[in-house]
């Protein structure tokens, strides 16, 4: 039975000729002839969002390289293995010091930012470093450190306290936003100490990491019998010999044993240029 307002109602449209219909779905051609049948007029500005041109991955310069000062990148990274952070000090002459952690306790991503930070910050201050540039891609650090947003979060205000602190050792401190694809180093860092699973050590030996610029079977070369180690100064491979065996060496080669295919004079030329004559 309906109520005394729903029964009121219905009396009073009765003497209205009323359908009811249920309400279909909006097709995108019925939103589009609307907006053609009701232009908007001259006085009409688009809305500004915080991020203009979102579909854009990246458009500018490299920070880290066009600014010539100290220049310190951080990141933090929280997975299902764990916590970590890291931190990479760049010189004026582009020398890198990096450093990362793995924190052991409960720790959202913008702790872990602000645990990057505090690492970074320290060691900029042990390195006696007065002006820094601080690199990150965390807006919500970024803007709190530098008093533009607001925070009431228990968990981030100690650490926005104490990175103001921080703050107070240096003469100038700047902060500069940059997309993640400039951050791959110092976020490679984070990620691989939030992934290491050690027990109950508090340090790990410096991890090596080599540049080599050809294939590993191009450097293999058999063990001779003799014992006598090889060296590459040029291109290729060459035997250190000792004094009587150079000897013997170059009389053999001055004799011709050996055949070269070249002249007498070219080889001479090289044998002087190696320092024997």
């Amino acid at each position: 039975m309906p109520t005394d307002k729903l029964a009121k109602w219905e009396i009073l449209l009765s003497e209205f000729d009323i359908v009811y219909v249920t309400q279909k779905v909006v097709k995108g051609e019925a939103l589009a002839d609307h907006l053609a049948k009701n232009p908007v007029d001259g006085g009409y500005e688009p809305l500004k969002t915080y991020f203009p041109d979102e579909e854009v991955s990246f458009i500018g310069e490299d920070t880290a390289e066009s600014y010539d000062g100290w220049r310190m990148l951080l990141d933090g990274a929280a997975n299902f293995e764990g916590v970590g952070i890291g931190a990479v000090l760049i010189s004026k002459t582009d020398q890198h010091y990096p450093v990362s952690a793995k924190l052991r306790f409960p720790c959202t991503n913008n702790m872990a930012e602000y645990e990057a930070c505090v690492l970074g910050l320290k060691m900029t201050i042990d390195m006696n470093v007065q002006e820094i540039l601080v690199i990150g891609y965390s807006d919500l650090l970024l803007h709190q450190v530098q008093g533009e947003w607001m925070t009431k979060n228990s968990k981030i205000l100690p650490y926005l306290h104490h990175v103001q602190e921080l703050r107070k050792r240096f003469t100038k401190t700047d902060f500069q936003h940059v997309p993640r694809i400039q951050n791959e180093f110092v976020d490679a860092l984070a990620t691989l100490s939030s992934m290491i699973q050690h027990q109950d050590k508090n340090f790990i030996d410096p991890i090596s990491v080599k540049i080599y610029n050809q294939p590993a079977y191009c450097a293999h070369v058999e063990e001779e019998a003799d014992g006598k180690p090889w060296r590459t100064p040029d291109l290729g491979l060459l035997r250190c010999v000792d004094t009587k065996e150079a000897s013997r060496l170059l009389k053999e080669i001055h004799a011709g044993t050996y055949g070269p295919h070249m002249n007498g004079f070219v080889l001479a030329k090289k044998i002087l240029q190696a320092g024997y004559f």
